[in-house]
């Protein structure tokens, strides 16, 4: 029978340690395999290792966070001249048509080319370069490949022959710029 693997991901690995460490320190002695599971996936936010496991469900198509665990999607304001640019950015297909030059611009466009990235999904490294190179029109796809996972949108594999959107809250002007990118 083939393992299963179970992803874990952190958003601030510092928080992370000190929360294991917390959590180890409260230990009576060394813990069991299962009672370690549960210790590292609590240190991540989730409240035991089957809500990990339930959170990276490869069957189901969204990944859920513990909302409270998890970190406040970016500012409370909608910033309407960025969403105002960055829509000027994309076509009526949400193909990308220029790399904005402004990063907060760069990184809205980028939130917006993950939402067309399908979820829960392992893609190879040709999979997202197609992808990629149908939904922009200036010429370089692996930029967006390798800000998509600086950024955090996506994960790769150490020998980069799998990648895989990763679930989170959106920022504050991502669904104002989805809705006008739709009203086209």
């Amino acid at each position: 029978m083939s393992r299963i693997l179970i992803p874990l991901q952190v958003s601030d690995t510092s928080t992370f340690a000190k929360s294991l460490r917390a959590l180890l320190a409260a230990q009576q002695g060394l813990p069991t395999h299962l009672e370690m599971l549960n210790i590292v996936a609590k240190a991540a936010g989730h409240g035991n290792f089957q809500a990990l496991r339930a959170a990276t469900d490869p069957s189901s198509n969204v990944s859920h966070l513990d909302e409270e665990k998890a970190p406040p999607p970016f500012s409370e304001n909608v910033e309407e001249k960025l969403v105002d640019r960055v829509v000027r950015c994309f076509d009526v297909d949400r193909i990308l048509l220029r790399w904005p030059s402004k990063r907060s611009d760069q990184i809205l466009a980028l939130w917006i080319l993950w939402s067309q990235i399908p979820a829960s999904m392992d893609l190879s490294e040709r999979d997202v370069n197609d992808l990629l190179h149908r939904k922009h029109l200036f010429g370089d796809h692996a930029l967006l490949r390798r800000e998509l996972i600086d950024l955090g949108l996506m994960t790769r594999t150490r020998d980069g022959r799998v990648y895989r959107r990763v679930e989170q809250p959106v920022p504050v002007n991502f669904e104002p710029a989805i809705r006008r990118l739709a009203a086209r």
